[in-house]
């Protein structure tokens, strides 16, 4: 039993758990005691509420993808391992939004549902994430929208909801609770903060009608603590500007808004020499920052958010830790050589606790969907 694969997680975790926490020896053999005892009886475990959420922050502080580790110990964990049913689970998941979003100062948080594994019935989420914009596919080939929505919407469409058909509808939650029917609701207008993109000095992009949501709230992924997966566990930071503008609006898959953006400030589009692209990407930067910080809504720019980082790796370094990491998301999309994670490598092998990939419900539902979904860079 000893060899048992779930055991041999639970155990790394729980005395992770016990030596970081400073808690004796002695409780971190009793605790091991019930664990194993619990593996014998059921072939799976509980954790308590506190090692629920120190096994969330882990994930945080172990995500190799994430440059905003920094703050890993401040994440808000909410339990509720106790929702059974789906209105349940709509309000903790608006609850999330709500207390996440907070008027504008955003709080790291995750909320943690049901694992897998249990003979209760599990949570999924559909969402990439619980705030995103609609995509409308058009006859003529052209998408309305974020083309990176485009299957979700029709999945939705097909449950039911019809949008609005414009760039920037808000999409709404779909969830499946165990093997019931998947169950959408909308989120209620005022929960949703969005921030209009204007720039202070271009008219011309003003009239581009540009905004984005506040708040990124990953949705789809897994939370794995000791062996235990929570398949419905969604997280969020904050923004650091060029997701919103060096991706989002500037992905040819996305709103690929760039060459808009260039001819807005009458740029050279002729010629690459003239550095069009680059120049377009500083002015959506810079309009990203000061739209946020107009109104009230954390976000950080990426010569900051590469400082943090450093700071992050100075205070791993002196707990005994190494940090993990995946260059390739961990530099900045925009002028990457300016930050020290440039000149650097880091080891990509993921540690546990983490929150990995998880194949979507879509696949399972693709004879309503009749597609693949998320398709687009995650």
């Amino acid at each position: 039993m000893m060899e048992h694969p779930l055991y041999q997680k639970a155990e790394t975790f729980i005395k992770q758990f016990y030596i970081e926490n400073h808690f004796s020896q002695e409780a971190c053999e009793k605790r091991l005691l019930d664990v194993l005892d619990a593996i014998r009886k059921t072939g799976t475990y509980a954790h308590t509420s506190e090692e629920l959420t120190f096994g969330a922050k882990l994930a945080w502080r172990n995500s190799n993808r994430c440059i905003g580790r920094l703050f890993w110990n401040s994440l808000n964990v909410f339990d509720r391992r106790d929702a059974a049913t789906k209105e349940e689970v709509k309000e903790a998941l608006l609850q999330h939004i709500e207390y996440a979003t907070n008027g504008g100062k955003i709080r790291s948080t995750v909320t943690v549902f049901k694992p897998a594994g249990t003979s209760e019935d599990p949570v999924r989420i559909y969402n990439h994430q619980l705030i995103r914009y609609a995509g409308y596919k058009q006859n003529d080939g052209t998408i309305t929208g974020d083309p990176h929505s485009v299957e979700f919407t029709d999945f939705c469409r097909q449950l039911g909801w019809k949008g609005k058909g414009t760039p920037f509808d808000i999409l709404p939650i779909v969830i499946q609770i165990g093997v019931n029917e998947p169950y959408l609701f909308e989120i209620p207008n005022h929960l949703v903060k969005e921030v209009q993109i204007t720039h202070t000095e271009n008219q011309a992009f003003n009239q581009l009608d540009l905004k984005w949501y506040a708040v990124p709230i990953i949705s789809e992924m897994k939370l794995e603590i000791g062996g235990i997966e929570y398949q419905a566990a969604p997280f969020n930071g904050w923004y650091m500007e060029t997701e919103i503008a060096a991706r989002n609006f500037t992905d040819e898959n996305r709103y690929n808004m760039l060459r808009a953006t260039a001819e807005a400030f009458d740029l050279n589009t002729q010629l690459q020499s003239s550095m069009w692209k680059d120049r377009a990407v500083i002015e959506l930067c810079t309009a990203v920052m000061h739209s946020f910080k107009q109104a009230g809504v954390s976000i950080v720019d990426h010569h900051s958010a590469s400082q943090q980082f450093q700071l992050f790796e100075q205070k791993e370094k002196e707990a005994g830790r190494e940090v993990t990491g995946d260059w390739t998301w961990l530099i900045p999309p925009v002028s990457p050589a300016s930050t020290h994670i440039f000149h650097k490598q880091y080891d990509n092998t993921w540690k546990s606790p983490n929150f990995f990939y998880q194949d979507s419900l879509l696949q399972k539902n693709e004879k309503k969907s009749n597609v693949c979904p998320f398709t687009g860079v995650k």
